[in-house]
């Protein structure tokens, strides 16, 4: 039969965590999300489990745990309609907050999207899904202050870090774009 397994951390999944777990059992790809501090100021999207893990202790490193928002990853050559919904489940979380509060200033919020040097994802296709969510929900970006970080590499990777930069410059979205050859702490 079918086993149950518990959510992570003894809590009850959130509703995005639980649309991720659908769409994971959905695909032959990897989509995972774990919402660590909903009302964080770094937020990821990392590619690789392994690769995730490195992210997620390299921003603990640097001093930002307690904004550390998610833990997720995305591998395994998903489609760029499941990269879509994925990207779109992590920038949807990130913008929940209402900014028409009177008095509610953003502090900015940060949206690293990377990974290490891809074996066999199409780069530049998975980077089509998350800049179809970029472009869907670009005004709540602007509004919450959300500045994103593109470091990646593998097939077809320079393509993918192309189109992000042209779509951070026609949607107006502050992004900083880096390949395989600029290491994490740099960014």
């Amino acid at each position: 039969g079918d086993l149950d397994m518990p959510a992570p951390f003894g809590r009850a999944r959130t509703p995005e965590e639980a649309y991720v777990e659908s769409l994971d059992e959905k695909t032959g790809a990897s989509l995972k999300l774990t919402v660590l501090n909903p009302h964080g100021r770094v937020w990821t999207m990392v590619a690789g489990g392994g690769a995730s893990v490195i992210y997620a202790d390299t921003i603990c490193d640097m001093g930002f745990a307690t904004e550390l928002s998610n833990y997720g990853e995305y591998s395994g050559a998903p489609t760029k309609a499941h990269t879509f919904e994925y990207a779109k489940t992590i920038i949807g979380l990130m913008c929940r907050e209402p900014v028409d509060t009177p008095g509610y200033e953003p502090k900015g919020k940060v949206l690293i999207i990377g990974g290490g040097i891809a074996n066999f994802t199409n780069v530049a296709s998975t980077f089509g899904g998350i800049i179809q969510a970029l472009k869907h929900y670009r005004d709540a970006i602007i509004a919450h202050k959300i500045q994103v970080y593109v470091r990646r590499g593998g097939p077809n990777y320079q393509e993918g870090l192309d189109a992000m930069r042209e779509a951070g410059a026609k949607l107006g979205i502050p992004m900083h774009v880096y390949g395989p050859e600029t290491h994490l702490t740099a960014i």
